[in-house]
């Protein structure tokens, strides 16, 4: 009953076509921007920070990017991780190459590196689509780990393949402690969410869906295919670009290519999936679910097991978590095919007209 919008009336387009038309809905927004933002760094401590909030974040903004390509525009892609790779080393080649080079121009420049990757590797998309894209996109996974193990020069000619960054600064404030990066990360999650919502709001988003759909239709409406789909690509990649950078600036400080392996385009594409396509909520949902549940698991899986008297080694540990994490992956895709954003959205159709059944 307090889920309603009795007495909340349009009197304009532009009020009507609001993000959250929805007075609660703008309200638990805003409250939850003031928990992330202000309560958070109150309470959380190191710990909390580096092996949760500061990955959930970045991973949320990869997802975001994935979710665009994947849930928008119907494109399915493999090479998320790759997207990531380039993002992370030329923002890294921009930053050392360039003396006094800021963080933040460095972090845009490395997701435009990663828009020119995404787009090249986006040609393919113009005449497959499917599992053969999904093959194609795969190809560039495989020849950025290839370019960045074996040409140095991306590298700044290490010869262990390693790079580092140190001494981060915005606006000559430090990100060195754990709660600086936090915040750093999470106000730019924060900017890169309003720009895609509204995006995919916009008559470019009606574009990607519309593609999505049916491609054929599409390109009878008159929308151009090649524009459509290379724009989703550019758009995904930049996102997933800054987000890759954020990843190895932010979280790693020191990585080497296997730091955005296969795997990591695998779970972003499952992030999406579990999450809910084509919905931007859904991007935060999946992230939320991959990240934080290991971690749970890994917390509670020694004692359940001391109750029935079992003692688990740390490798059992790690498989039994991998094998339960895998249970439930399948079980809830089966459950609920359209994700975690689509019970999300039952559960406020139903708030909005309680008590009636319809």
């Amino acid at each position: 009953m307090f889920y309603r919008e009795n007495g909340q009336f349009k009197t304009s387009y532009r009020a009507d076509q609001q993000i959250f038309p929805i007075a609660q809905d703008r309200i638990a927004i805003l409250a939850l921007v003031a928990a992330v933002f202000i309560l958070v760094p109150l309470f959380a401590s190191d710990y909390l920070y580096r092996a949760i909030l500061i990955p959930l974040v970045i991973m949320s903004m990869a997802a975001l990017g994935v979710n665009i390509l994947v849930g928008y525009c119907g494109q399915i892609s493999l090479g998320s991780g790759a997207f990531m790779a380039v993002g992370a080393y030329g923002a890294f080649n921009f930053f050392v190459r360039f003396p006094g080079m800021p963080l933040i121009p460095a972090l845009i420049l490395g997701g435009l590196c990663a828009t020119f990757f995404g787009i090249l590797f986006g040609l393919p998309s113009l005449r497959v689509k499917g599992l053969y894209l999904a093959v194609a996109t795969l190809a560039a996974q495989f020849f950025s780990d290839w370019m960045f193990l074996r040409i140095k020069w991306f590298t700044n000619n290490s010869d262990s393949g390693s790079v580092s960054v140190s001494n981060l600064q915005v606006l000559g404030f430090p990100i060195d402690s754990a709660m600086s990066k936090y915040l750093f990360c999470l106000g730019l999650l924060t900017v890169m969410a309003l720009l895609a919502k509204n995006l995919v709001r916009g008559a470019i988003g009606r574009e990607w869906m519309a593609i999505r759909d049916m491609d054929v239709a599409a390109s009878v409406i008159g929308i151009r295919p090649m524009y459509a789909k290379l724009s989703a690509f550019a758009v995904s990649s930049f996102i997933i670009g800054v987000a890759g950078a954020l990843w190895a600036f932010v979280h790693l400080s020191a990585w080497e290519p296997a730091a955005f392996s296969v795997e990591v385009s695998l779970r972003l594409l499952f992030m999406v999936i579990i999450g809910g396509l084509g919905s931007i909520m859904g991007s935060f949902f999946g992230a939320t679910f991959i990240v934080v549940l290991p971690i749970v698991l890994n917390q509670l899986l020694p004692p359940l097991f001391a109750i029935f008297g079992i003692e688990i080694s740390t490798a059992g540990l790690s498989h039994a978590e991998l094998m339960i994490f895998g249970a439930l992956i399948v079980w809830f895709l089966i459950v609920e095919p359209h994700g975690l954003a689509k019970l999300w959205s039952t559960g406020k159709q139903k708030m909005r007209v309680w008590p009636f059944p319809h």
